[in-house]
């Protein structure tokens, strides 16, 4: 049974790597390996000297792996996470709230590092308590409903002063009949302002704060000035006021050329999957310039004065609809809705423009699912994901001095998302007013909608997705005067701005669009290449109300993203554009940027009665 023996191999010696803390195989939500990246890793060993340059570069770069992108977030349904809890007695509820830099939801041992952070902390008013306990959908000593939990986490992270929220039960205290919750928000950084220098003598100058005194009150303040148009200024502000059961007050005021609005609100939606009773009241008084005419090629326009006033009512009620699976709640109600619209003209230019009221009565069904997952128009905070489907005709009546009319529209709109395949978002909207005398169809309108946004790829450390945005409006019998559409800005072409003032009666709008995140850090604003390449039809010529007949306008460009999760201003864009036709500039480029994101989700929570936005 004996065997020759062998000698005992010497083993390698171990060498570690200072710059390797991690194995190779480690991978973040971004994927990052930066001892791949020669210069991120060069740019990471400096921010480690003590020497003044150093500590400067640390505190502009940050290289520091975030626990939450570590541990990532799976896709989830937010339905039934707590259903074990259902119809316990709530017995304490804990409320911890934490500043805008340096804390993490994920990570309770983080704290603010540097000078940066610790200032800017300084500087804000973390949300109160009152304001939390405003957003809950269940009260100490009552019994927890069912998706109580889910949907007052997803609520918190909806409102405009909390960036991330976290809603859960203390599974170490909680027994057979009573639970004990906790509830961990992080606030975002509420004052925000920007200053944009035109020319010597022209800008713009916004300041807002979307959590005044830690009391979630929201004002909203933009003035441009040195303007070449006859009004040399334009001003923009907003105040809401938010109270208890998810009533907010608002009060309006613009001031624009050939513009000007006041207005004051209160409103109440269907802010959850069971809320019963929703409803809205408001007043706004409106003095406007039109034309009643489209000018000939090179006239300018004549604008005529409009002053009406608009008083607006509606109240809705959704009915929970009965399941016939005892083990779970169906997920679809059906809304009924009525609303009366009432608008009195001071000064008309045209004896078309009548005194009416308008009532509105719509029947809808509506099915809200919402997901939860990360990385997707943010970079690591948790963001719901809508998904359902929505159906609901509207039907109404218009009485006026001259023509009786009757209003029918329908609108259905889907949607879906998937972690693997991406968000498909589908919509389609018809509306139009019939006058009762001779049956003549008036100012209709068909609306459809596309957003699609594919899986997150990935090659190393960097990360793309691509965007695909189809819109299209195409008016019919419009009424003259109306403000006919535009393809500028967010409704068609991103940055572009026309010679002259392009509008017609129907467009068709493809936006394209391919983000690249990167793992670079400034400043705490983390940053993503962008390449878009945006299309529009415009329908210009009078009864031709398809917009294919006529030469798209088109735009393409390339730039960068930084977004910040922390600060009321996320996403601050610098962008390149060039515009073949129709642009201001002689040689059709321009450079701009955009403080907001071009796309968004489409929510499946039922609004107002109303007809379709001509716009």
């Amino acid at each position: 049974m004996a065997g020759a023996a062998r000698a005992q191999q010497p083993t390698r010696p171990v060498i570690t790597d200072s710059a390797r803390t991690q194995p190779e195989t480690r991978r973040d939500s971004l994927r990052r390996r930066f001892d791949e990246e020669k210069v991120l890793l060069g740019l990471k060993n400096y921010t480690r000297r003590k020497t003044i340059a150093g500590k400067a570069a640390s505190a502009i770069f940050n290289f520091t792996a975030r626990s939450e992108d570590r541990a990532g977030l799976d896709a989830q349904l937010l339905d039934r996470q707590f259903d074990q809890h259902n119809y316990k007695v709530i017995r304490t509820i804990s409320i911890s709230t934490l500043d805008a830099f340096g804390y993490s939801i994920s990570d309770p041992l983080r704290q603010p590092k540097n000078i940066l952070e610790k200032s800017a902390n300084a500087l804000h008013i973390k949300t109160v308590r009152t304001r939390v306990r405003q957003v809950l959908l269940f009260r100490l000593g009552e019994e927890l409903q069912p998706q109580a939990l889910a949907e007052s986490e997803r609520l918190l992270r909806q409102t405009p002063e909390i960036l991330d929220a976290r809603v859960f039960v203390n599974e170490a205290t909680t027994n057979q009949d009573s639970v004990d919750i906790q509830i961990i928000t992080k606030d975002l950084f509420s004052i925000g302002g920007s200053i944009q220098l035109r020319d010597v003598g022209a800008g713009v100058v916004a300041l807002r704060d979307v959590n005044f005194l830690g009391q979630g009150h929201q004002f909203r303040n933009r003035l441009e000035y040195g303007r070449t148009e006859p009004q040399s200024w334009s001003y923009e502000g907003s105040y809401v006021v938010p109270f208890r059961h998810f009533v907010n007050a608002q009060a309006t005021y613009r001031n624009t050329y050939q513009y000007r609005e006041t207005g004051l609100s209160a409103a109440r939606g269907f802010y959850s999957v069971n809320t019963k009773y929703a409803g809205a009241a408001s007043f706004n008084m409106i003095d406007r310039g039109i034309t009643i005419a489209v000018p000939a090629p090179g006239e300018p326009y004549v604008f005529e004065p409009l002053r009406y006033n608009v008083q607006d009512v509606w109240v809705g009620r959704a009915l929970h609809l009965r399941s016939y699976d005892l083990g779970y709640e169906n997920p679809g109600r059906l809304i009924v809705s009525a609303r009366t619209i009432n608008t009195d003209f001071l000064v008309r230019p045209d004896p078309g423009f009548v005194d009416n009221m308008l009532m509105l009565g719509t029947v809808g069904y509506s099915v809200r699912r919402y997901y939860k997952d990360k990385y997707l128009f943010g970079f690591g905070r948790t963001e719901d994901v809508p998904a359902g489907s929505l159906l609901s005709l509207t039907a109404g009546y218009e009485r006026n001095s001259l023509d009786n009319r009757r209003y029918y529209a329908l609108r259905a709109s889907t949607a879906g998302y998937s972690v693997r395949s991406g968000y498909l978002y589908l919509s389609g909207e018809f509306g139009s007013y019939v006058r009762t005398r001779d049956n003549d169809w008036q100012q209709g309108l068909l609306r459809t909608e596309l957003l699609y946004f594919t899986r997150l790829y990935h090659t190393g450390n960097w990360q793309w997705r691509h965007f695909f945005w189809n819109r299209s409006v195409i008016g019919f019998n419009r009424r003259p005067g109306e403000q006919l559409l535009a393809i500028d800005g967010e409704r068609g072409l991103r940055g572009f701005q026309p010679e002259t003032d392009l509008r017609g009666t129907s467009r068709f709008v493809i936006n394209y669009e391919a983000t690249v995140f990167t793992p670079v850090s400034l400043l705490g604003f983390r940053m993503a290449a962008v390449g878009f390449l945006d299309a529009a039809w415009l329908a210009t010529r009078p009864g031709r109300e398809l917009p294919f007949r006529q030469t798209p306008y088109s735009g393409v460009g390339l730039g960068l993203r930084f977004r910040n999760e922390y600060t009321a201003i996320r996403t601050v864009q610098i962008l390149l554009g060039f515009y073949p036709r129709g642009q201001n500039s002689p040689n059709g480029i321009r450079i701009f940027e955009s403080a907001r994101p071009y796309y968004d989700f489409s929510d499946f929570s039922f609004d107002q009665p109303g007809t379709a936005r001509y716009e």
